[in-house]
């Protein structure tokens, strides 16, 4: 079962129109918010990051936050989800096709959930990554529809066998396609500044929570190539990745080619945070 606008349907009723702005220009926000034991994560801080997504391509939401919040949950209820995702999509709507606003028109809401396991293996062995040229627009900190240099930058990666392809501009590493990258030198968390190079990732804000409640220096530092490829550790973090070490970059060892003990701690709290969520539940 699907929401669209305040309806929940089946899939196979639900028909988007040719001209919907989201289809025609990618002309819209997104989030994804990840789902344990039934019970949504950090939802509050990713409505909050939708609404301020939607302000920045000055469109408005169809519904107050509290009332998303309301039918996402009853979305989750409905399909009887355990451990997955909620997608949640809101297009600018439908007109015909101009390249300005057009007047008079409603945004347009779909939201649906799937199953998805935690990638455990992954996080406790780490991966592999590469390095791309970040090719994106300037306005990454906009969780905006408009995704295939993300989508260029996956397919690299996946072809390389690597689980993310890491973004560099002029050798300043930015981010992963579809996370936030994190080193970690002398026991300080490095990363890179959140502002229109990058998007700051909630579950990226959240390992700044995280970080302080351990007593572990964390910082919003620029760096470049080769400080990632000398780091001592390096980890990317996203909604459905959670905290992932990084162990090999474009087949250069990292540290010792393990996940390393700063990962390990933030992996280990995250956990107790996900137990309690999953307590709060019963």
């Amino acid at each position: 079962m699907i929401l669209y606008q305040d309806r929940f349907m089946e899939r196979d009723e639900l028909h988007i129109d040719v001209e919907d702005r989201g289809y025609q220009f990618g002309d819209g926000v997104y989030e994804v918010i990840r789902i344990y034991n039934g019970v949504p994560f950090l939802m509050t801080e990713h409505l909050e990051r939708l609404e301020r997504s939607a302000k920045a391509i000055k469109m408005s939401l169809p519904y107050s936050l509290h009332e998303l919040d309301l039918k996402l949950k009853e979305l989750v209820s409905n399909n009887q989800l355990i451990d997955g995702i909620i997608y949640l999509q809101i297009t600018r709507g439908v007109a015909p096709r101009i390249h300005q606003f057009p007047q008079g028109i409603e945004p347009v809401l779909t939201a649906y959930v799937r199953e998805l396991p935690r990638p455990l293996a992954q996080m406790a062995n780490g991966g592999k990554a590469i390095l791309v040229e970040d090719i994106r627009w300037l306005r990454c900190d906009i969780k905006s529809l408009n995704l295939l240099p993300n989508v260029l930058a996956k397919q690299e990666a996946v072809e390389a066998k690597a689980i993310e392809a890491i973004q560099h501009r002029n050798g300043t590493i930015t981010e992963g396609s579809a996370s936030n990258v994190f080193i970690v030198k002398k026991g300080t968390i490095y990363t890179h500044p959140a502002n229109h190079y990058i998007l700051n990732g909630i579950t990226r804000q959240f390992v700044f929570q995280l970080a302080g409640e351990l007593g572990l220096p964390i910082a919003e530092k620029a760096y470049t190539k080769e400080e990632l490829l000398t780091a001592d550790e390096i980890f990317f973090t996203s909604t459905t990745a959670e905290v992932s070490p990084i162990v090999t970059v474009d087949d250069q060892i990292i540290g010792n080619g393990k996940p390393g003990p700063v990962t390990i701690q933030l992996q280990k709290i995250y956990d107790r945070y996900v137990a309690d969520l999953s307590l709060e539940k019963h």
